[in-house]
């Protein structure tokens, strides 16, 4: 089989896998952070699980923009500092950031997040450093699809860095327990980090307008509206004081 066939057979079976992940994460949730629990075998200090589950992505998604074929345009250049503003960010800033330093993470967890990471930044940057074959000259950042994804893509980043602040400025140094968020988007929904990267993710399917674009969307809501669906039962549970209009992640519907 030539790439361009194992590249097509991976998008399609990505598609598949994502309906698997988002019907089974609704009755098992990933065992870290908040939902941490004995049974899933080694454990390491989660800031090392989120620094190697995360970092392939940035570092492939550089290593395959300075191998790529296609044309490097400025949109191309856009498109991984795009990619980059998140995961550089969320590989080698956010470990380090979190207070709760006791937390540990399944290496089972770590090694399919990275798995995971490896292959959605294989279809993204292989699609658009070199099967995209010159689909995206300077003039695609004045398209509508380039203006509209970037701007979804730069409002999601906003709201999901701001509710990570959000959450990481309830504790104060040296506790380790949970609490109850309050203001901003906190008002109306539990998850508001996970609407951000929601949107930060749809935004960059509108704007690559591709189909490895499309699929990483689709993963994201697979992955994460199960889990604000739990991180809000679990608030309800944890705090009987938990306002009551609060959804998980889209205000006033789910």
């Amino acid at each position: 089989m030539s790439e361009q066939q194992v590249f097509n057979l991976l998008i399609i079976l990505s598609f598949i896998l994502a309906v698997g992940i988002f019907i089974s994460l609704f009755f098992v949730s990933a065992p870290y952070g908040r939902h941490t629990r004995r049974g899933w075998g080694l454990h390491v200090p989660s800031w090392l699980g989120w620094l190697l589950m995360e970092s392939p992505s940035p570092l492939l998604m550089i290593a395959l923009y300075l191998v790529g074929s296609a044309p490097k345009t400025t949109t191309t250049l856009v498109f991984l500092l795009m990619w980059l503003a998140h995961y550089a960010h969320r590989a080698f800033i956010y470990p380090f950031e979190r207070r709760n330093h006791t937390l540990r993470m399944p290496v089972v967890v770590m090694l399919m997040g990275s798995i995971f990471n490896l292959g959605n930044a294989y279809m993204n940057g292989r699609y658009l450093f070199h099967f995209s074959a010159g689909k995206y000259p300077q003039s695609w950042l004045l398209d509508w699809r380039f203006i509209t994804g970037a701007l979804v893509f730069v409002g999601g980043y906003i709201i999901n860095r701001w509710a990570d602040r959000k959450l990481r400025g309830l504790r104060q140094p040296g506790e380790t327990g949970y609490k109850i968020p309050y203001g901003g988007l906190y008002r109306w929904i539990s998850c508001p980090n996970y609407l951000g990267e929601m949107m930060e993710w749809s935004g960059w399917a509108l704007a690559t307008w591709s189909l490895p674009g499309l699929t990483f969307a689709v993963w994201t809501y697979a992955n994460l509206a199960p889990r604000a669906r739990s991180h809000h039962n679990w608030y309800h549970s944890h705090f009987p004081e938990y306002p009551q209009e609060r959804k998980a992640f889209i205000p006033k519907v789910w």
